[in-house]
């Protein structure tokens, strides 16, 4: 069992701009004021539990506020995702000999939202959320159950990951990597 395994924000799709006014609107009820090119080089990539809780001070209500604000309000900015097209047919070409999956630190809801607006959803046969797994990246616990999902020896299995944490968690589970650094 070969399997091809991808992040989503920043390895299949840019969605910085999706992601950041998702998030500033959220953050705008607690009059936090989101600079974008602060959350390009500091949250972007990261699960919201990492970055927002100290722009709150540590309040986990606010947290989880934000949180659900920024799912909420992440379908309106939809049209501004990016596609990496020459990764998409990549996977059009591995189709027929590796599993597809996606493994992304964003929810299940955002992730399906994106999913079905682009009509890239079909070609997964797995897809594991945020909602699915209790330790995000840097933590490999995303790959290691797709891996385990198919039984399938890590040496025979390809992440396709852009972020430091993802990288991180992706050299852990002993696969082949590759590093998607811009598109």
């Amino acid at each position: 069992m070969k399997l091809a395994i991808f992040d989503m924000d920043g390895t299949l799709y840019n969605t910085n701009d999706i992601n950041y006014y998702a998030y500033k609107e959220a953050l705008d009820k607690y009059d936090v004021d989101l600079d974008y090119d602060y959350y390009c080089n500091y949250c972007n990539g990261r699960h919201y539990t990492v970055f927002i809780p100290s722009m709150v001070d540590n309040d986990p209500i606010k947290v989880e506020d934000i949180h659900q604000i920024k799912k909420n309000a992440y379908s309106k900015y939809l049209d501004k995702v990016i596609i990496n097209e020459h990764l998409f047919n990549i996977i059009e070409l591995l189709k027929n000999d590796y599993k597809i999956i996606l493994v992304t630190t964003a929810s299940k809801k955002n992730t399906l939202e994106i999913l079905e607006y682009t009509k890239k959803k079909e070609l997964f046969d797995l897809i594991l959320t945020a909602d699915d797994i209790n330790n995000p990246k840097p933590d490999p616990e995303g790959f290691n159950k797709a891996i385990e999902y198919y039984n399938a020896n890590p040496k025979d299995c390809i992440i396709f990951e852009d972020s430091e944490v993802g990288i991180e968690a992706a050299l852990k589970t002993n696969a082949n990597i590759y590093k998607v650094i811009k598109f």
